[in-house]
């Protein structure tokens, strides 16, 4: 019997060879928020570098969970990791991939570019516009025979960087929100029905009548929903698209990129716009990692800052900017194996 059970294992490993498994591969998890675009990167990666990435899209505050827990080489997290979270770990570098908007998808009866404004978004999400022939909704979208029905709010039941982004966004646009619910990853919805991940959340929307959620606009975009026009901060309505996503980020960029972009002040930006991030650690050399599989890693982050970003536009992420980019390879360059620069 022992014998046997040896004979199946060297069958496995055998296997795992054969399948093309080394040491070098990568685990990683987290956001969904990049997911499309990360499956073709890696698929990309792996045809060109033979290193397989598995990327599991478990929404950011699981990516940033299995970074401390140190089971996967690398989180991903549209989500800053905060204070206190750096502060349990060894130190954990935030590499931007792209950037990308969070969109006010919704389902109703009507052909016309729905406006919103940061008021009615709070107000719709903190419960207190109720009916989408609202005043305030009718008001700024003449024309449209908006029905008399209830708004189904949809939102996040999973920690999510995507629901980070939305209520950070909030959270500035509005004191009641911030005071009421506050930002993160998760919080207490005041109202509507919770989806897992941007395809749950986008499958809710879809299937309920007169429902408003929110989404990544490659989500919203793959499903063919509409989405909202929002007012910015400068009070012109803005439609989410590469290039307001990239107006955004016309700011000074901080050194660790750890910056959030909404309510930007971009007089063309779209206000819910975000960076995605990779998490990593700087210093390499923990539980037994082997230096392989970190040279496997800085190379893969290398790429996706550099070649990789060939694949962002067509779809739907905006490409980081030459400002970004080098910022992004300047955090790359500092992680090290034994305090020592890997190359």
């Amino acid at each position: 019997m022992k014998f046997g059970l040896i004979g199946l294992l060297t069958a496995f490993i055998m296997l795992a060879f054969s399948m093309g498994i080394n040491a070098e591969d990568l685990i990683g998890a987290g956001a969904t928020f990049p997911y499309p675009l990360y499956s073709k990167m890696f698929s990309e990666y792996q045809k060109t570098n033979k290193i397989n990435v598995n990327y599991q899209s478990i929404g950011s505050g699981g990516g940033i969970k299995q970074l401390l827990e140190k089971t996967v080489d690398f989180g991903g997290s549209d989500a800053i990791m905060t204070d206190e979270q750096l502060s349990k770990a060894p130190k954990i570098l935030h590499i931007p991939t792209c950037l990308g908007a969070v969109v006010v998808t919704y389902n109703l009866p009507i052909k016309s570019e729905l406006k919103l404004t940061p008021e009615i978004i709070s107000d719709i999400f903190l419960g207190k516009i109720t009916k989408w022939n609202d005043p305030m909704i009718v008001e700024i979208n003449k024309g449209i025979a908006l029905p008399d029905k209830d708004i189904t709010v949809v939102h996040r039941s999973d920690g999510s960087g995507t629901t980070a982004i939305f209520t950070d966004y909030l959270s500035k646009v509005s004191e009641g929100w911030k005071n009421k619910v506050g930002k993160g990853t998760s919080v207490n919805w005041p109202v509507g029905l919770g989806g897992k991940g941007n395809e749950g959340v986008a499958g809710l929307v879809k299937q309920v009548p007169n429902s408003i959620g929110y989404v990544e606009l490659i989500y919203a975009i793959q499903n063919k929903m509409s989405y909202a026009t929002i007012k910015n901060r400068a009070g012109n309505f803005v439609k989410p698209s590469l290039e307001s996503t990239s107006k955004a980020a016309e700011t000074e960029l901080p050194d660790d990129m750890r910056i959030s972009l909404t309510d930007t002040d971009a007089a063309n930006g779209y206000p819910i716009s975000g960076f995605t991030y990779i998490l990593v650690y700087q210093e390499q050399n923990y539980d037994n990692r082997p230096i392989g599989k970190a040279k496997s890693l800085v190379n893969l982050l290398k790429w996706m800052a550099t070649d990789g970003q060939k694949f962002t536009t067509p779809l739907h992420y905006a490409p980081l900017s030459e400002s970004a980019k080098n910022k992004a390879l300047k955090l790359i360059k500092s992680m090290t194996y034994d305090g020592k620069s890997i190359e």
